[in-house]
């Protein structure tokens, strides 16, 4: 198999030509780290399939040299477990992250020679492997809450020449051992006291908010704590699992039906088009950081675009609307207006050409809360109570 020169015309793709990390994408295999994926690319809807790569080389030499993120597990159930005609749809429990978002949280992570680092979600353990060729096996750990994730990662990296160590844990809990540099590939939506006591002194941190396009850089204190900021960079990551089961508990989307069908205490007719969260990075953190953790869904489908936004204290809106609408139905219940604040934020953006200043400085104390300077405000992310602090 000729998987050199796509490798190269990857690493040509993501990275500088002077970046320390484009020998270790040229010379990595990545193909052996994503065997089988599920995709929507071959359903023609909104299920997903199966792709096998040893059966159709040429597409699993083009799929695994892409730069594209291809999910591995959905709602638990693994791609290499599946039957060659399955098919699913449900929401992705692990993934191979796309190479240059790996690549990019590497370099904000500063990583030099001689550190030891932690690759905090396994996944298909394709980013441990980038960190072992670059710095040597014996400076990499990585670990994953799924058993089978870090068996199959620890297989594939032995393969392709790599043993760093390997570990199944609890990424929030006690953590086994310390490092220089952790980088976590998972979102979480407080930062577990447990990096901080593993993070050695002068030691850097790079992880993501849940929820949020925000990626934040931080250097460990004397205190035990962290300052840095939210970097002028957008990027998420599935969130964190507390188990080894491969799924999630139900959102609060799941939790509040009436959001999907419910009339609401107010019907307008909006002044923005719906939007799709995951591809406004910006808008998507100036609502987190204006309003708190919002579950979303949003589907399109045939014209017709839907999303639904709930927050924890009951407040939930749902904007829907067609091709040929002027502007969307749009209902809303509970405490807040969610759609009026994220009208509101839009506005200011359309008026003003900008969100605010490119990064934001960032204070992490000790138990982990989380504090995020926002113009004259201060955002709290506090400490969650169900992470482990020992």
């Amino acid at each position: 198999m000729n998987w050199k020169s796509r490798a190269a015309e990857l690493a040509e793709d993501i990275t500088h030509p002077t970046s320390r990390w484009r020998q270790a994408v040229t010379d990595t295999p990545r193909h052996l780290f994503v065997p089988r994926w599920w995709w929507a690319e071959e359903s023609g809807g909104q299920e997903m399939v199966v792709g096998d790569g040893p059966s159709r080389e040429e597409r699993w030499l083009r799929v695994a040299y892409a730069n594209r993120t291809w999910v591995t597990s959905i709602d638990g159930q693994h791609a290499d477990h599946a039957p060659d005609d399955a098919r699913t749809a449900g929401r992705p429990t692990s993934s191979s992250t796309l190479p240059g978002l790996v690549v990019a949280m590497f370099r904000h992570a500063r990583i030099a020679p001689g550190m030891e680092v932690l690759d905090l979600a396994t996944g298909s353990g394709y980013s441990a492997a980038l960190l072992c060729h670059r710095l040597g096996d014996q400076h990499v750990t990585t670990v994953d809450v799924d058993p089978y994730l870090t068996q199959a990662a620890a297989a594939r990296l032995a393969d392709a020449g790599h043993r760093p160590d390997v570990h199944t844990v609890d990424a929030t809990a006690r953590l086994p051992g310390t490092w220089d540099r952790i980088v976590a590939m998972v979102s979480v939506s407080a930062v577990p006291a447990a990096w901080l006591a593993a993070l050695r002194p002068g030691g850097r941190m790079v992880f993501t908010i849940t929820g949020t396009g925000m990626v934040i850089g931080a250097d460990r204190t004397d205190d035990g704590g962290a300052v840095g900021r939210v970097e002028p960079y957008h990027a998420g990551f599935m969130g964190v699992r507390h188990d080894g089961t491969g799924t999630y508990p139900p959102g609060l989307i799941e939790q509040m039906p009436q959001a999907l069908t419910g009339e609401g205490e107010q019907v307008t007719t909006g002044r923005y088009p719906v939007f799709d969260p995951d591809c406004a990075w910006e808008l998507n953190t100036q609502l987190y950081l204006a309003y708190g953790p919002t579950d979303y869904r949003y589907t399109e489908e045939g014209g017709r675009r839907v999303l639904v936004l709930v927050r924890p204290d009951g407040s939930w809106a749902r904007a829907e609307e067609d091709d040929d609408q002027p502007g969307p139905t749009v209902h809303q219940s509970g405490p807040r207006r969610l759609w009026d604040g994220v009208e509101r934020l839009r506005h200011f953006y359309n008026t003003r050409g900008y969100w605010g200043p490119p990064t934001l400085p960032v204070r992490i104390d000790p138990d982990g809360t989380c504090r995020i300077t926002w113009g004259p405000r201060e955002v709290v992310i506090p400490q969650a109570t169900d992470y482990p602090t020992n």
